[in-house]
């Protein structure tokens, strides 16, 4: 029986525990999306995480969807990036890159005029928030058949990126709406090239991408992060046990290093999910190693590792305010509430950088 202080073997990086820092966009990167010292000082006080998974990180400027996000596509992107990963390490920690391509789900007044682009000419729901006040999000580009190989490239030359960088691996973001999930899920993908039409067909983005970034790296220092149940911009599907499962099956033949699987948010609950237990369902499916993520504490987590329903778990919100939450969690120290949400995304140290360790015990 597994609990969440034990030790794991990610294929061959000795994790000090089973705590899992969650990707958060925290967006504390420079306009033209270099990390920053900031970013430095934030991922440093949360290495004792067993890992850490960064904010998602743009491999192209056409990937650019969020305000402040940061890159790694560029020398100067790299060389910040750097900075972060020899502080973590330096600290004990592991990290590895989340990368990741938005798809529809930008505004062309943060691209230059761009056009944001996905697999057909739906537009995301919801409103992309700018400077001067919420917007509703544009109908998409359709992709041309012959402009996706640059992409799976850009995922390719982001992996390569992120080990010059001195990341332990990279995670491609396959969820919550964005490129890979926009493709996957029929209720965004109505092409009629062979990347659209049947599963086999829309999920060949999602596993083209990862076999790009196996071969730029290895699939031991690859992960892939889906959300079978989320409705985050629209995302829907007609059959989401089918689509998902055939996912999840096809990466278990690509041997990567792990999934990543986000259980609905309560308010994917309410909205009304097709699958209510994400790991549950697809645990039977897989031999890979699963983190589970959203919704858990320190009860469910170690309820959850000791029945073997996930090898590691992943907490978002909590570590914002808990920078040091595994300590937390290890002595039984109440958990910190964050600042306003208002402060979770921003430019400056306030709700970033200045939550307290919980003072220490005798």
């Amino acid at each position: 029986m597994s609990n969440l202080f034990d030790s794991y073997n990610l294929k061959g990086i000795l994790l000090s525990n089973r705590i899992v820092m969650a990707p958060m966009t925290r967006t504390r990167a420079t306009e033209d999306g270099v990390p920053t010292d900031m970013m430095v000082d934030y991922y440093v006080q949360r290495a004792s995480a067993g890992l850490i998974i960064t904010e998602c990180t743009q491999v192209s400027d056409q990937g650019h969807g969020i305000i402040r996000a940061p890159g790694i596509h560029r020398a100067d992107q790299i060389a910040a990036w750097r900075r972060i990963t020899d502080a973590v390490h330096a600290a004990g920690g592991h990290i590895y890159c989340q990368i990741w391509h938005c798809g529809r789900a930008a505004h062309p007044a943060i691209r230059n005029g761009e056009q944001p682009v996905g697999p057909s000419p739906i537009a995301a729901t919801g409103e992309f928030y700018l400077p001067s006040g919420r917007v509703a999000l544009p109908v998409p580009r359709e992709l041309r058949t012959d402009e996706i190989p640059n992409i799976i490239a850009d995922f390719a030359r982001a992996t390569k990126n992120a080990r010059a960088a001195g990341f332990d691996g990279v995670e491609l973001h396959g969820a919550n709406g964005y490129l890979q999930d926009q493709f996957l899920q029929d209720g965004s993908n109505q092409r009629t090239d062979r990347y659209g039409g049947s599963v086999e067909n829309r999920a060949r983005l999602m596993i083209e991408t990862t076999e790009a970034m196996i071969q730029a790296w290895s699939a031991d220092r690859v992960g892939v992060r889906l959300s079978p149940s989320s409705w985050l911009s629209g995302i829907d599907d007609s059959n989401k046990l089918e689509t998902f499962g055939y996912v999840v099956r096809a990466l278990d033949k690509l041997n990567i290093g792990y999934l990543c699987l986000r259980e609905p948010s309560a308010a994917d609950v309410a909205r009304g999910v097709q699958i209510e237990h994400v790991v549950e369902t697809f645990r039977p499916m897989t031999s890979t190693a699963i983190m589970a993520n959203t919704g858990f504490d320190k009860v469910s987590a170690n309820a959850l590792l000791a029945r073997g329903g996930a090898e590691m778990v992943a907490f978002g919100t909590p570590f914002i305010a808990n920078p040091d939450l595994v300590e937390r969690f290890r002595d039984d120290i109440p958990i910190s509430t964050p600042d306003a949400p208002s402060t979770f995304y921003g430019a400056g140290k306030e709700g970033y950088t200045d939550y307290p360790a919980a003072p220490a015990r005798d």
